[in-house]
């Protein structure tokens, strides 16, 4: 296979992102991925609105509005928040200037509209599934990947690993002092289910005793239709004597949850993942003609366990650098590192600021009751508390 000028490994969003961000620039741009699209990737499905925003960035305003208008992609508006003891907050989003919302998607649809854009743009894209990057002399040079059952060396200035949280570029380029401990690592368990009456235009939070900091959500993706799981801190999870589907089970036993249930409450698609958060700090990204992007990279909110929007964030600066780099003829560590920089000052005080609030749930679990009656009482407050989240 013909020399290219960047491989990204992962179509999902940070990959697409940076395909498409390079692939509108000129640059020839091969995209791979070991399925092909559309397929289902699990996930709480919510999109912010500054990720819609950054959609808009991109070139996909039109594609969105299709998407919306044929139901794949559900408004809300507000977060409805319950303590332990059962205080509920309901809280609306912030009103943007620019009347972007936020929207529950299933990445069924999603990936696959961003990976066509991304093929629309000009990336090349091929199913196969990478197996190592390809080194030479310390430096990333391609990869070796299993394409139509053959192994084949394709050749590359840079590769980009957008590969999720189980990636295989971070095993093989990251030592193995820079892995990540269970404090810094979630798993979760989503499922979808019809008939459960929904509150129209509200994501909802459940925090409770057992899986705090963790939580439970219900977010609404159609009429009756929800994506509903939970999340728990890995080293937490390890202490339980319960298989995430008996947690959900048990979540779905709620008082409050079951009166909401109808004709039996089938899950479908029940599926369990890791999360690596971004609370794991120091750790590298930027290596001798590679970088790693989004859930690959560990951007995932140690907090929210959210990773869309600051995946396509670090798919935005890692093809900013990558142009630069390319332009310079230049894709050693000492040039690309800057992209390093840019990731922290995007992204690293609001990982901090998350790290910290988990880490004072996990200690003090009564103070979640507490704030809430505080919250309740002060809407500003509340207001503010939750746009730094």
């Amino acid at each position: 296979m013909k020399q290219r000028e960047v491989i990204v490994v992962g179509a999902g969003p940070s990959g697409a992102v940076v395909a498409t961000i390079l692939a509108q620039q000129g640059h020839d741009v091969l995209l791979l991925d070991r399925k092909g699209f559309p397929r289902d990737k699990i996930c709480g499905d919510a999109i912010p609105a500054s990720g819609i925003e950054l959609l808009y960035r991109l070139g996909l305003q039109d594609a969105f509005q299709a998407g919306v208008a044929r139901g794949d992609f559900y408004l809300v508006k507000q977060m409805l928040l319950v303590s332990p003891k059962g205080h509920e907050l309901m809280a609306p989003f912030t009103e943007r200037a620019d009347g972007i919302d936020s929207y529950v998607t299933p990445r069924l649809h999603f990936d696959a509209m961003m990976q066509q854009h991304a093929v629309a743009s000009g990336a090349t894209f091929q199913v196969a599934q990478v197996k190592e990057p390809l080194i030479e002399n310390g430096q990333v040079v391609g990869v070796v990947a299993k394409v139509n059952g053959r192994f084949q060396t394709i050749r590359s200035n840079i590769v980009v690993g957008a590969d999720g949280a189980t990636s295989v570029m971070a095993r093989q380029l990251r030592h193995a002092d820079d892995q990540y401990e269970d404090k810094h690592r979630a798993i979760a368990i989503r499922a979808y289910l019809d008939n459960l009456d929904v509150i129209p235009q509200t994501v909802e939070f459940y925090l409770y005793d057992n899986i705090l900091p963790g939580y439970a959500w219900i977010f609404p993706i159609g009429e009756k239709k929800v994506n509903i799981g939970l999340g728990i801190r890995l080293d937490l999870f390890r202490k339980q004597k319960k298989s995430l589907p008996q947690m959900l089970t048990e979540f779905m036993e709620f008082p409050a949850i079951k009166k909401r249930i109808h004709n039996g409450g089938q899950l479908k698609n029940k599926a369990t993942w890791q999360l690596n958060f971004g609370s794991k700090q120091h750790k590298a990204y930027a290596f001798d003609g590679a970088l790693l992007v989004g859930d690959a990279a560990g951007f995932i909110n140690p907090l929210t366990g959210g990773g869309i929007h600051n995946g396509m964030i670090s798919g935005e600066l890692a093809a900013k650098t990558i142009h630069e780099a390319l332009s310079a003829g230049n894709t050693s560590r000492q040039q690309l590192r800057i992209y390093e920089t840019r990731c922290h000052n995007a992204l690293g005080e609001s990982m901090k600021l998350s790290y910290r609030i988990q880490r004072g749930l996990l200690h003090f679990p009564f103070a979640v009751d507490w704030l809430m009656r505080i919250f309740r009482e002060n809407s500003a407050l509340a207001k503010t508390f939750l746009s730094k989240l």
